[in-house]
């Protein structure tokens, strides 16, 4: 998508964090936008920020989790602004623990929202996009964790690896539709996504208070939302695959890659894998 101005825009997490600040960057940049979130109140005080800017805002309680509720916003979406181009599916929450301590319904809440959130946001409103013809961008807002991982955050590796993987084949089946998709890898971003734990269906929040402060001090540090929103506009509109925000990672990428080609190297080398040369 190389022009952001007068398109329209749908945005999952939209009341605060990386979901407003991606939507304040698009406004600026002329787009409408629809803002979707499961908190009400935020959504109201999001909406009134853009009271002032010559774009059409409109909000929607929504649960990505919920496939009706995605469906519900998709059409939401249509009968406001008579079409939708950019669709950035970012709502997600953040889990971690230890192998088998976590709860069958925490897993099952993570991967409804982290990745089924972002399923939802592709199957409900690519159709749209594909409709009018004239072209679109999907935003899916991975992490780096899903290009490496850390003892202790498996489920979130999890959601986050499923979404780079899902996204990457997007982008090569909906290219022929002139709809562009990237993968948002930011670093640590000052959000409050470290408190989303506490709102795990069984309650079982088994990070020690030492352990939080870290993580509240480590999040609280970290990249402004607006900044990575600002960058995020740009790569859409260089139709961009992979979004990163923080160049001192790609170290991290190195050493995941350096491995899998050193245990490749192993299996070629071995006579039961060895491809025979001719002659």
């Amino acid at each position: 998508m190389t022009e952001i101005a007068g398109k329209t825009a749908f945005i999952t997490g939209g009341a605060s964090g990386i979901g407003f600040a991606i939507a304040n960057a698009l406004a600026k940049r002329g787009a409408n936008i629809m803002l979707a979130d499961i908190n009400q109140a935020a959504l109201e005080t999001a909406k009134a920020h853009f009271a002032d800017m010559n774009v059409g805002v409109d909000t929607i309680l929504c649960d990505v989790a919920k496939p009706e509720d995605m469906q519900r916003a998709a059409q939401a979406t249509l009968d406001r602004f008579g079409k939708v181009h950019l669709v950035v599916n970012n709502a997600g929450v953040g889990l971690g623990g230890e192998p088998g301590k976590i709860k069958m319904q925490d897993w099952r809440w993570i991967v409804d929202i982290n990745l089924m959130g972002v399923v939802h946001g592709v199957e409900f409103f690519v159709p749209h996009i594909q409709s009018h013809g004239e072209g679109g961008h999907i935003v899916n807002v991975a992490s780096m964790a899903g290009h490496g991982a850390l003892a202790g955050m498996a489920p979130y590796h999890a959601t986050k690896f499923a979404v780079v993987g899902y996204s990457e084949a997007l982008k090569l089946e909906l290219m022929p539709h002139k709809i562009g998709v990237s993968i948002l890898c930011p670093g640590w971003v000052k959000t409050a996504i470290h408190e989303s734990a506490s709102r795990r269906p069984s309650g079982n929040v088994d990070m020690d208070a030492a352990e939080n402060l870290i993580m509240k001090q480590v999040i609280e540090s970290g990249l402004p939302p607006e900044r990575v929103a600002e960058w995020t506009a740009d790569c859409v509109e260089a139709d961009r695959t992979y979004i990163f925000t923080h160049p001192e990672m790609r170290i991290g990428i190195d050493m995941r890659y350096a491995l899998l080609k050193e245990d490749y190297s192993a299996t070629a080398a071995h006579p039961d894998f060895a491809v025979a040369q001719d002659g």
